[in-house]
């Protein structure tokens, strides 16, 4: 990961054109070949950025971030006060806490709920960021990639949207659906959902393990 404090303008050419002004900020440049840029606020969230596939073309004063749509994301260096490299290595991945191990764990021996004729192909399900909680194959014989959240927030659905660009690029799995499924789906959490295409599933941990009605509650 390559880390840049600069204080630099961003101009991004797409789709839509936007501007952020001569500030301080944060660029990182991923392994992965995304670069994000940040302020000093906002937590987690970048002020604008551009997802892989992606080039990188550095020049006296200007970087030019370039994504197979065609779309430019370009950054003016006024002053470089920090730049350097670290290898992270290859992470591990989030580890689920108790009760989100155990929903994967129930929803892998009961792929009915989620639809008739849903079959498992594999939990845990290897990939280069990390593993997909279950990849399973529904009615049509469809590829699905389900993330599975206590709480389900816009951050679960970027990394499910990461995982189903990394699976359709596989000849074999494409293409590939996704589902998002949690004890409790935010509202925000839900529009993007929907706006990406992915299907949202509300569980009920108790029905689940099969303490009260084993219906789930499909959005």
């Amino acid at each position: 990961m390559r880390l840049v404090i600069a204080r630099c303008s961003v101009d991004y050419a797409g789709r839509l054109s936007a501007h952020l002004p001569s500030a301080t900020r944060l660029i990182l440049v991923k392994a992965d070949g995304s670069v994000s840029i940040h302020a000093d606020d906002r937590a987690y969230k970048p002020l604008n950025w551009m997802s892989p596939p992606c080039s990188l073309k550095e020049a006296e004063g200007t970087w030019t971030v370039v994504n197979k749509a065609g779309e430019k994301l370009i950054i003016t260096l006024e002053e470089v006060l920090h730049d350097s490299s670290h290898e992270l290595g290859v992470d591990p991945g989030l580890v689920k806490d108790g009760v989100e191990a155990h929903l994967q764990e129930l929803l892998a021996d009961r792929m009915e709920v989620l639809g008739s004729g849903w079959a498992l192909i594999r939990r845990e399900y290897p990939t280069a960021i990390g593993p997909v909680d279950i990849l399973c194959r529904d009615s049509d014989g469809a590829t699905v990639a389900v993330e599975i959240k206590r709480r389900g927030e816009i951050d679960g659905v970027e990394q499910l949207t990461r995982y189903l660009e990394l699976l359709n690029r596989d000849p074999l799995l494409a293409p590939v659906k996704g589902v998002f499924a949690a004890q409790e789906i935010k509202p925000q959490a839900r529009v993007l959902a929907t706006d990406r295409g992915i299907g949202c599933v509300v569980l009920d941990y108790d029905e689940l393990r099969g303490i009260e009605d084993d219906k789930l509650k499909l959005f």
